[in-house]
């Protein structure tokens, strides 16, 4: 039956858009249906499954899915989030790339939980969303401007409250490596769906609702919220290491570790980590903290570089434009930031594909390319990739393309075509079996074993074990997946259980959710993306990492002579999961769990 109340949460209605047609259509979302997958990620992921998994990524068929989550733009903290969701043309696979800021609260205050986007138009367009309307509109003016400008002139026409999600010269241009960015700074960045956004002519989405999103038990919400917030006080990431430092407060921690990569992955820590640390960061860049729509925490960092002010640069980011690249100057790093924030670039994807260009250089194998340790090359190379020229071309197609284009395809450290990030698997076996095991690639969220390897979170875990780290990266994958389909922030769950998050749904909802009930959700949502990725030819071979870190031990620091011992962690993740040993979801699991079953 159609979702029609008195539960909160959900508005139990999404929209449909077909550009090739010029349509907004509205359908209803049944109950069913977001009890099962609630929103965000599992919604999105769901929504697309019905379309069917062998649409070519840039094809007018495949749709491109924003989606907000039962949570969001309700008082819960971090709940400003939403979704983005399509077949990635970067890797093949199902992927979801989610965002903070303040278009999730917009776009669900516009009365839909979910927007469906197929088709091409005919000349560039963007969407106009309010609780009242949903428009068309013309964009050739705004085609061919980077995002500060597209946000700028939307704002402008639009009034200054409305919230803007839009690509730029690299989504235009059909980079696989481009974003979409919202709120400016903000990006859902992985994947190379801002390429897919491009492939259809849709320069923007602008939403400005008020609806406001009802709530089940406003009382007890509030009580848990009270509740849930002195638990992140009373937490040191989240009161104290987040706030002041940003995410670069853990360079120097994962560097003394011996699991922050440089070089390409060549070596587990970088000699320079301190200049491109958090603290140095806040002592010469930051300008003020800042935090996304409903974040106690505020991990967003204001900076100025070489001039300019911009957000970031954010761990990830210092890490891929810094020590993957051997550069030390920080200042070039968050130009570099800013470079790519404008054009809509993935700065992970991105440094990481100038990381693997320096070593095929090195090498020979790319004559007159960038050197390690070069800010100026790296720089250079930022550039070129936004504006599609030269070496940028071939740059912006990914490392897995570059380094096969040369000859040398396992000097990309990618898994499954997307981009590592940045923790040397080496000195983190958990780490290693998520990364290998990903349903989008590469990815460090999917299950981040860094919280109980590294941080202690909820308890510390020999980070060097590998008996325990497929029922520990299982339980991760699926709380994880729920976390996504709510619409939360990862960092929540530094200092929040899962018992208070399914408290928090149920109050919304009004539906007795428990934390078990969490994790069968995110198990149907894993076991979902497996079995599509495997309709789309991506099987179990896939489920590894390059061969540096299988077969070059570590040379120096605390992971000195580790290699990642995946062939130990592997076959008893699929047992664990009930999988066969090839790695497939058997029809039994996969009715038990109520998912679409498309290979046999």
């Amino acid at each position: 039956m159609p979702y029609n109340g008195p539960m909160g949460g959900w508005h139990g209605k999404a929209l449909k858009v077909d550009l090739t047609r010029g349509t907004v259509k509205g359908f209803p979302l049944e109950e069913e249906l977001l009890r099962d997958w609630l929103g965000g990620r599992g919604l999105g992921v769901r929504l697309l499954a019905e379309r069917g998994p062998g649409i070519d990524p840039l094809s007018p068929e495949n749709p491109l899915i924003f989606a907000t989550g039962p949570l969001t733009a309700t008082p819960v903290p971090t709940a400003g989030r939403f979704c983005l969701v399509s077949r990635s043309p970067l890797t093949g696979t199902v992927f979801d790339s989610n965002s903070g800021g303040r278009f999730g609260v917009k776009l669900k205050r516009c009365g839909v939980d979910a927007l469906m986007i197929t088709g091409r138009a005919s000349a560039p367009v963007y969407l106009y969303l309010t609780e009242r309307t949903a428009e068309i509109r013309d964009a050739s003016d705004l085609w061919g401007r980077e995002v500060p400008e597209v946000t700028e002139a939307l704002r402008e026409e639009l009034g200054g409250d409305c919230s803007v999600a839009c690509i730029g010269s690299a989504g235009e241009k059909g980079a696989l490596l481009a974003a979409v960015m919202n709120d400016v700074h903000r990006a859902a960045a992985r994947g190379g769906l801002g390429a897919v956004m491009g492939s259809k002519n849709l320069k923007a989405v602008a939403a400005d609702g008020s609806a406001e999103v009802a709530t089940a038990d406003p009382e007890r919400l509030r009580y848990i919220i009270r509740e849930s917030r002195r638990w992140i006080k009373a937490n040191p990431v989240t009161s104290r290491g987040l706030p002041l430092y940003g995410t670069a407060i853990l360079v120097n921690l994962l560097n003394e570790l011996g699991a922050f990569p440089s070089r390409n992955f060549r070596h587990s820590s970088f000699p320079e980590a301190e200049k491109i640390s958090g603290e140095v960061l806040a002592e010469t860049l930051l300008i003020r903290r800042k935090a996304c729509w409903g974040c106690p925490i505020g991990c967003a960092r204001m900076t100025r570089a070489g001039g300019e002010r911009g957000e970031g640069p954010e761990y990830e980011t210092i890490w891929a434009l810094g020590a993957q690249c051997g550069v030390s100057d920080l200042e070039a790093v968050a130009r570099a930031d800013y470079l790519c924030n404008k054009a809509g670039l993935d700065t992970i994807s991105t440094g990481s594909t100038i990381g693997c260009a320096m070593e095929l250089a090195e090498k020979g194998l790319l004559p007159g390319g960038p050197r390690f340790g070069s800010a100026s090359d790296m720089l250079g190379c930022v550039r070129a990739a936004a504006e599609g020229t030269g070496l940028g071309r071939e740059l912006a197609r990914g490392s897995m393309r570059l380094a096969e284009g040369r000859g040398a395809p396992g000097l990309a450290m990618q898994v499954k075509g997307l981009e590592l990030p940045a923790y040397d698997p080496r000195g983190l076996q958990g780490q290693g079996l998520s990364f290998a095991t990903s349903n989008r690639g590469g990815c460090h969220l999917r299950a981040y074993l860094v919280g109980p390897e590294v941080l202690g979170i909820p308890k510390l875990v020999d980070r060097f074990s590998t008996g325990d780290k497929p029922g520990l990266t299982i339980f991760y994958q699926h709380i994880n997946a729920a976390v996504d389909s709510l619409v939360l922030c990862r960092f929540l769950q530094f200092s929040v259980s899962d018992d208070h998050l399914a408290r928090f749904l149920s109050a919304v909802t009004g539906i007795r959710f428990r934390a078990a009930d969490l994790h069968r959700i995110g198990e149907r949502i894993w076991n979902l993306e497996r079995s599509f990725n495997l309709a789309c030819g991506i099987d179990a071979s896939q489920d590894t990492l390059p061969p540096r870190l299988l077969r070059e031990p570590v040379e120096e620091g605390p992971a000195r002579g580790r290699v990642v011992l995946l062939h130990e962690m592997l076959p008893s993740y699929y047992r664990a999961r009930g999988w066969t040993q090839e790695g497939v979801p058997g029809g039994a699991k996969l009715s038990e769990l109520g998912v679409p079953r498309f290979v046999s």
